[in-house]
Parts: structure tokens; C-alpha cells; sequence
């Protein structure tokens, strides 16, 4: 079992129970990443409404991954969290 941390509300979970979201410098680009396939900084977030509304609010994910954050990537992450 291997732990990561939600950025936004610091729980510790088991790593398949959060989103990855990596920063892939290679590409320029920021992606969901379930698979771990695609290696660059990460973060994880929780499976809530909550926890994906404050780390945008809040501009969590592009300090945590030190890149600019797409717009689009909200709604993907909303997406997801519909389709789990």
C-alpha cells in the first residue's frame, strides 16, 4: 500500500484512491496521470467536489507543480470525479 497526500485538504490516503496530476516537462503539459505511465512532478487530489474546488481557488496545483495550469483541466478533473 503506498500513501500519498491530497494537496488540498492533507489527508493521507491510499495512492489509488486520489487523482494524480502530473506536470510533464518533456511535453510542456499537464495531465490527469491514473496510470503513472508519464514521470514529471505530481500531486494528488481526492475524489471530492471540495478538495478540486479549493486547489483551484486557491492556486494549489500550479504552485505544488511549478507550472502554469490549463484551463481546461478543471472540468477534466470534474469529469473524472463524475466518471469514478
Amino acid at each position: 500500500m503506498t500513501e500519498r497526500r491530497c494537496v488540498s485538504c492533507w489527508q493521507i490516503k491510499d495512492r489509488k484512491d486520489l487523482i494524480k496530476i502530473t506536470a510533464d516537462h518533456k511535453c510542456d503539459n499537464v495531465i490527469i496521470n491514473p496510470d503513472s505511465v508519464t514521470f514529471g512532478r505530481s500531486v494528488y487530489l481526492c475524489y471530492n467536489n471540495a478538495c478540486i474546488e479549493k486547489a483551484f481557488k486557491k492556486d494549489k496545483l500550479a504552485k505544488h507543480l511549478k507550472h502554469s495550469i490549463p484551463n481546461e483541466l478543471k472540468g477534466q478533473l470534474l469529469d473524472e470525479l463524475r466518471n469514478s
